[in-house]
């Protein structure tokens, strides 16, 4: 006898799963304190990486089958094994590899969590893209970022596009949705944190030196907008401003793709590589 639970389905009106109808409605999602988490990888590592509670899953038999081993033993989770065709009904696309799982989102923590015993954070401000928003997670945890502060306009890290663009590190990456901005970023340079915020401007300091002046202090890396950039207030409110020399006639490249350098640059000697 499997002790994987399981809940045949093959009527895309039941009741059971309801829920799933609307996932492609971020604020509705939001509003029940739920999100939803795509694809087999992304719903393993929810399952088995993530302090984030999985409210139910929904699979076909395929996908079923291979994750099997991270459902063993969860005997009060609901797992809706269903036909492709009534996903296919339910969710109206296919990008989920036959895999989809609610998540309950955790309650809301305070600047103080995120920073308690903490080295390195990540900043971001206006972020709006979805796929950046992940791309950010994903470079912050591969760099061993020990946190996230989520400021003004940005998308968030837990709609279902980031979340698979951050290969699921969104799910288990603390992160806090910062109200109270700049202010904060003031709060964390008088508490002894350096604000590097990273500018494309001539004016900056080359990122290699501002590494060297930081070397050994809690650093929070700061990026903005992906066209506009960081506003005056956040740039007045950090502790230095740093700039990727580039090539003559390129002023910037992609927001993620400025964290990864910047990350690596700053966090050289500190991380443990593989």
């Amino acid at each position: 006898m499997s002790s994987v639970p399981d809940i045949h389905v093959n009527n895309p009106s039941d009741q059971r799963l309801a829920e799933f109808r609307g996932i492609s409605d971020a604020e509705l999602l939001a509003r029940h304190g739920l999100f939803v988490a795509e694809g087999r990888l992304v719903v393993r590592r929810l399952l088995l990486e993530s302090s984030l509670a999985t409210r139910s899953v929904m699979v076909t038999e395929v996908a079923y089958a291979s994750l099997k081993d991270a459902l063993e033993g969860r005997h009060a989770l609901p797992v809706y094994v269903v036909p492709q065709e009534v996903m296919n009904d339910i969710i109206g696309f296919n990008i989920h590899r036959g895999c989809l799982a609610l998540g309950e989102r955790p309650a809301g923590r305070s600047l103080t969590d995120l920073t308690a015993g903490a080295r390195q954070l990540v900043a971001i401000e206006g972020v709006s893209n979805a796929d950046n928003v992940g791309s950010v997670f994903r470079n912050a945890a591969a760099f061993g970022v020990d946190g996230i502060l989520v400021g003004p306009s940005c998308t968030d890290p837990l709609y279902r596009k980031a979340i698979r663009t951050s290969m699921a590190a969104a799910l288990t990456m603390p992160f806090v949705v910062a109200r109270a901005w700049p202010d904060v970023l003031r709060e964390l340079h008088t508490d002894g944190w350096a604000v590097i915020a990273m500018t494309p401007s001539a004016s900056a300091m080359p990122l290699a030196d501002v590494a060297e002046i930081v070397h050994g202090l809690r650093i929070v890396v700061l990026v903005g907008h992906e066209s506009d950039g960081l506003t005056p207030d956040s740039l007045e409110a950090s502790s230095y401003q740093a700039r990727i020399p580039m090539a003559s006639g390129v002023d910037s490249v992609n927001v993620a793709t400025a964290l990864a350098i910047a990350l690596y640059e700053l966090t050289r000697g500190s991380v443990r590589r593989a």
